[in-house]
């Protein structure tokens, strides 16, 4: 089995980059991760890749002058790598819709929310704020317009009367660490495809994730 050559973007510590590998060692996993491209050359994450043996590439986004100049640097990395899928894990970069249409189908990333609740940044002190009693994560397709696009993948969790945001990051993060690598499995194997906003075609997996994510 040919497994398509998947890039996991980061900027930092890369936690979800680590489920990622981890989940794509399993011989019959539909993808294997052959790049961790970070904007930051000093990323904690490359470390980790090259330690693991894994191909890995720092394109810093600081000595550019714009955004599409800082992603045509970064396509050609991905393209000689021959990379079929990306994965963001903590890509601190807002992508240009250049870039986005050039991998639309192709580029997953995940929230640490219940798209299409709470978008953006500090997702768990909001939902806290808001007395919400379940909260959780979103695995997606990239679409030009942040936090949007198609649906893969959730998990969720009972928000806790003792929960603070950290308390409760962590938590969801655990849940991120079952998800991501559950999503990729069914982009890569061709067992989802994209119908409007809608991802179809595992439904019964979807779900189970939802209730039950995979240990």
């Amino acid at each position: 089995m040919t497994r398509p050559p998947t890039a996991v973007l980061i900027s930092g510590r890369g936690s979800n980059m680590d489920a990622l590998i981890e989940a794509t060692r399993a011989k019959d996993f539909p993808a294997e991760i052959a790049l961790i491209l970070s904007n930051r050359p000093d990323a904690p994450g490359l470390a980790r890749a090259k330690a693991l043996g894994i191909p890995t590439a720092a394109v810093d986004h600081k000595i550019y002058a714009g955004r599409e100049e800082f992603e045509r640097s970064m396509q050609i990395v991905l393209e000689t790598h021959k990379i079929e899928f990306i994965c963001l894990a903590g890509f601190l970069r807002m992508l240009t819709p250049w870039f986005v249409g050039l991998w639309s189908g192709r580029m997953l990333n995940i929230h640490p929310a219940l798209l299409p609740a709470y978008r953006g940044l500090h997702t768990h002190e909001r939902a806290l704020h808001d007395g919400v009693k379940i909260h959780g994560c979103t695995v997606h397709f990239v679409v030009p317009q942040m936090d949007e696009g198609p649906i893969v993948a959730q998990a969720a969790l009972p928000v806790l009367d003792d929960d603070t945001p950290e308390s409760l990051s962590a938590r969801v993060l655990e849940l991120e660490h079952k998800i991501y690598p559950l999503a990729l499995r069914l982009v890569a194997s061709g067992a989802v495809r994209i119908e409007g906003n809608r991802v179809v075609g595992a439904t019964k997996q979807a779900q189970d994730a939802l209730i039950n994510p995979p240990n």
